[in-house]
């Protein structure tokens, strides 16, 4: 107790001298969204089903795997046509190879379902608004069904229509050809697979009161259901640094130094605020550029803008949304494109921006070998003006950091992990009603 005083005695102080951003307020369960253990249930063995994916061979759990901490290991993920999951996951063979990587890296699932969730992806193309009506400002805009119960479950909906993630390539299944007419007409192909599977029909007709028959299942179920068990299954409030603030424990000594820099001259808590340690905001970070690109139909050079390819706002390009840090030490690479795989490496990058990339090489991505896509891989590092572009644009400022101060911030972000990251509420399934493989 006489530590928490005075390292309460010293945050006044520095914060009346102006220089220090408090602690966050405690984090509850009453903080998170309350969901149907029952639809949560449902979703769980939909996250893992491949039933969900166009050509019936990838998943949810596939990027976003419990072995992997929500996530897949990798800078740049494997999507459709590959084998496997994680650093070993392996980019297929003949004619279902796959045919580009996927742009991002595969964000950590943890604690979304928290109530203050309000916008979701790198660059925020899904954000709670009434804009269309149906309580989504949404890359399908008045096409995203009325009825989803929250973010999570209106998020789910779109890795299912995305070419290279879920949909695969137009010409190979119904779900890609249909949304290559309008994103919102796969859905339907999709719901009709799964309501037609009697496991699945009688769990929806039981978790949902409105549902007397498995043929009025629709995305909106599968949405919410998707979106119930995401929010149950990755709350995660049991760090060290949760009992820390509780008043129940101490911190190690440089896991506390970490703290003071964090929210001191280390400037971390700029962006990094709040209960889920990220203002929801977007910042240019300068990170090194590889990989295909976030292209459009009208900017076909393989570069990522960011905010700007959802705002269409100059002051937004290079601008990525502020990731939250629990369970951070579970979630590497890191970075909107995983260009970093440790987490001395994103915070010596956020310390000297120009210098770090720099002197950042293409063998510090984690790629796996993919020979046919390989000339591309670090092709826009050799437009020497899309560079310049992407090296103007800079909203973290450089701060001194000692070798010691680096490790203690290490410290810091690793007395972030719950203690119970890795045990989970119902976890990844054996088996799922479509009878289709479980990675």
């Amino acid at each position: 107790m006489k530590h928490r005083l005075a390292c309460g005695l010293h945050l006044v102080l520095v914060l009346l001298a102006g220089s220090l951003r408090a602690d966050p307020e405690p984090i509850s369960l009453d903080d998170f969204l309350q969901v149907d253990a029952a639809q949560a249930r449902i979703g769980q063995l939909l996250f893992y089903d491949p039933i969900l994916s166009g050509n019936r061979n990838i998943s949810c759990g596939t990027c976003h795997h419990h072995d992997h901490g929500s996530g897949d290991g990798l800078s740049l993920g494997i999507g459709e046509g590959g084998t496997g999951v994680g650093p070993d996951r392996t980019p297929g063979e003949g004619p279902d190879r796959i045919r580009k990587r996927i742009p991002r890296n595969a964000p950590g699932l943890w604690n979304l379902g928290h109530r203050s969730v309000r916008v979701m992806f790198h660059d925020g193309r899904l954000e709670v608004s009434d804009q269309f009506g149906n309580g989504f400002d949404s890359p399908a805009e008045e096409w995203l069904p009325q009825g989803l119960d929250n973010i999570l479950a209106a998020q789910a909906l779109f890795p299912l229509t995305a070419q290279f993630e879920m949909a695969g390539n137009v010409g190979e299944n119904e779900v890609t050809g249909a949304v290559h007419d309008r994103i919102d007409l796969g859905w339907p192909v999709i719901a009709k697979r799964v309501r037609t599977i009697p496991e699945y029909g009688e769990m929806f007709v039981a978790a949902f009161d409105h549902i007397d028959d498995p043929s009025e299942v629709t995305i909106v179920e599968i949405g919410n259901a998707l979106g119930a068990f995401m929010a149950r299954e990755w709350i995660s409030i049991d760090s060290p640094y949760d009992r820390w603030l509780a008043g129940d424990a101490t911190l190690p000594d440089d896991a506390d130094r970490g703290r003071e820099l964090f929210f001191g001259r280390a400037n971390c808590a700029s962006c990094h605020s709040g209960p889920l340690f990220t203002d929801q905001g977007f910042h240019a970070l300068g990170l090194p550029a590889f990989g295909p690109g976030r292209t459009r139909p009208f900017d076909p050079m393989p570069r990522d803008v960011g905010r700007m390819g959802e705002s269409d706002l100059l002051e937004d390009a290079y601008r990525f949304r502020t990731p939250s840090l629990r369970n951070v030490a579970l979630t590497a690479p890191y970075g909107h494109n995983g260009a970093y795989a440790t987490l001395e490496g994103i915070i010596r990058h956020h310390a000297d921006p120009v210098g770090t990339a720099a002197n950042w090489t293409p063998a510090d991505a984690g790629l796996p070998d993919v020979p046919w896509l390989a000339a591309g891989d670090f092709a826009i590092r050799q437009d020497r003006l899309e560079m310049a572009r992407q090296a103007a644009r800079l909203d973290i400022v450089p701060v001194a950091l000692t070798e010691e101060d680096i490790a203690d911030l290490v410290a810091f972000l690793e007395a972030l992990t719950g203690t119970t990251a890795g045990t989970r509420p119902l976890g990844r399934p054996d088996r799922v009603p479509s009878g289709l493989p479980v990675d």
